[in-house]
C-alpha cells in the first residue's frame, strides 16, 4: 500500500510542477510520477537544509515540499538538456 500512496503522490506532485514550469503538454503520466517522486527526496533535502521539516506524510506540507523539489529538478534537467537557441 506505501508504494501505490508514492505513485499517486508522485503523480500530483509531479503533475502540479510541469504545469508550473510549462511542461505538462511534453510530459507523459509515468514523467511526472518519476518527476514527482524524485522531487519529493530533493525537495526534503533542499527544506532541510534550511531547517524546516522535510516530506511527513501524505498532507498538504509535503505536497508542497514535493512539488518545490519537482520545480527545481525540472529547472535543473532543463538546463541541462533544453534546447539552445542560437
Amino acid at each position: 500500500m506505501n508504494i501505490l500512496v508514492w505513485i499517486i503522490f508522485g503523480a500530483i506532485a509531479g503533475w502540479i510542477a510541469s504545469i508550473l514550469m510549462g511542461k505538462n503538454k511534453q510530459m507523459g503520466a509515468i514523467a511526472n510520477i518519476v518527476v514527482g517522486i524524485i522531487g519529493a527526496f530533493l525537495g526534503g533535502y533542499i527544506m532541510e537544509y534550511f531547517g524546516a521539516e522535510g516530506v511527513t506524510g501524505f498532507n498538504l506540507q509535503s505536497l508542497f515540499v514535493a512539488i518545490v523539489g519537482a520545480v527545481v529538478l525540472l529547472f535543473i534537467l532543463g538546463l541541462l538538456f533544453g534546447r539552445r537557441r542560437r
